[in-house]
């Protein structure tokens, strides 16, 4: 019976939703005494959490291709992290506390900040507990690269040959998809989802993630579609922003028959079975999600960094289409709506794709692992992985 701690960090939503998707399957199993999930950025100080939580949603919002600047170019394994963990580490005696006090037998990190802290303790001896790390994105940055750990568990199998080609050890990477909820894996009653809200089965039904693309660009979809000169009909959820919920209710004001507008839901694994294309922002927990209901994505918007690295693999597998400019959008949207054979084949490329177990095979994994000692990369290993990647490049 192992007791399981999950870790995340409210950089964004996706982080914390992985772990919750964890916490759920591990509390599944017969096998797991106790789980404890937390936000590792509650167990620091102020200034240390808004160095990544608000800045990041600053960046995000205000100077997005600044954000994409400083993806790409921190993107140096063996390298870019160094000072960061410094820093984390003289911030992080509270949640090292924390681990000291519920004394897991395994840690799992859906965010490269405790990741990386927690690594540390093991490489110097101070932590036994065994550390797996559950990327969130469809790309493996330098900052997720820890040096000492017992699994990674990753979206794709390019992520793990990128690893492997880094130094790391490949059998201990495991290719599972993004964890996501295990209500993602369950069959939806397409028909039954849109008659409850009032919506009629047969149309081609478009399914907006307002509240993933801030007021300004939802409410510029919204136009565009009110304007798109096909039969469908629209749901665009804004999540828990209401001001953006009622202006997209007046502008859609006397097109019910078309549009429905929700606010926040927990009925996204039915709305994303039930929909026939998804307009959204290429998040890493969004685009898991829509993969495992085979759901085609029409990609909006995306940040620099890893939503376009998201957004390239989305495209390389024929399950998206990307819309740079708003302008544009009706007439991608309406190429695909004329065209359903090729709707269809992206839907069964996305299917390829997603991977709806994640949450439940890195829970069973890690679960059922016989113990053993972690990976760890010496310092002589990790200065001769630097100098090959260094000839590497040229």
């Amino acid at each position: 019976m192992k007791r399981i701690l999950i870790l995340s960090a409210s950089v964004g939503s996706g982080h914390v939703m992985a772990a919750d998707a964890l916490a759920k399957s591990f509390r599944a199993r017969p096998d797991v005494e106790e789980v404890l999930v937390d936000d590792s950025l509650d167990h620091t100080n102020v200034l240390h959490k808004q160095l990544y939580s608000t800045l990041y949603k600053q960046l995000s919002k205000q100077l997005p291709k600044f954000l994409g600047w400083w993806y790409e170019t921190s993107d140096d394994p063996w390298v870019s992290d160094r000072g960061r963990v410094a820093l984390d580490l003289t911030q992080a005696l509270p949640l090292i506390n924390l681990v000291r006090e519920f004394k897991p037998d395994s840690i799992i990190c859906t965010h490269f900040m405790p990741a990386g802290v927690l690594s540390y303790l093991i490489r110097i001896g101070r932590l036994e507990a065994e550390l797996g790390i559950a990327v969130t994105d469809f790309h493996f940055h330098a900052y997720w690269i820890t040096r000492a750990f017992h699994w990674y568990f990753v979206a794709q199998e390019d992520d793990k040959i990128h690893m492997e080609g880094l130094g790391l050890p490949g059998d201990r990477i495991h290719v599972t998809g993004i964890p996501i909820e295990p209500e993602f894996a369950r069959p939806v009653d397409r028909a039954a989802v849109l008659t409850r809200h009032s919506l009629d089965p047969v149309k081609p039904t478009l399914l907006v993630a307002g509240g993933a693309l801030g007021l300004s660009p939802a409410i510029a979809v919204v136009r565009r579609l009110l304007q798109l000169q096909r039969d469908f009909q629209a749901i665009i959820v804004c999540g828990k922003n209401a001001g953006l919920q009622k202006d997209i209710e007046e502008l859609t004001a006397g097109r019910e028959d078309r549009f429905r507008v929700l606010g926040y839901t927990r009925e996204m694994p039915d709305l994303l079975g039930a929909a026939t294309l998804l307009l959204s922002k290429p998040g890493g927990l969004t685009t898991a999600e829509a993969l495992a209901r085979g759901l085609p994505i029409v990609v909006l918007d995306p940040i620099g960094g890893q939503e376009e690295r998201n957004s390239d693999v989305l495209l390389e597998a024929g399950a998206a289409v990307k819309c740079t400019e708003v302008t544009v959008l009706n007439h991608k949207i309406g190429r695909l709506l004329d065209d359903p054979d090729r709707i269809a084949a992206m839907s069964e490329n996305a299917r390829r794709l997603g991977r709806p177990s994640a949450a439940a095979d890195i829970a069973r994994i890690v679960a059922e692992s016989p113990a053993c000692k972690p990976a760890i990369i010496s310092r002589q290993r990790e200065k001769a992985l630097r100098k090959r990647l260094e000839a590497q490049k040229g």
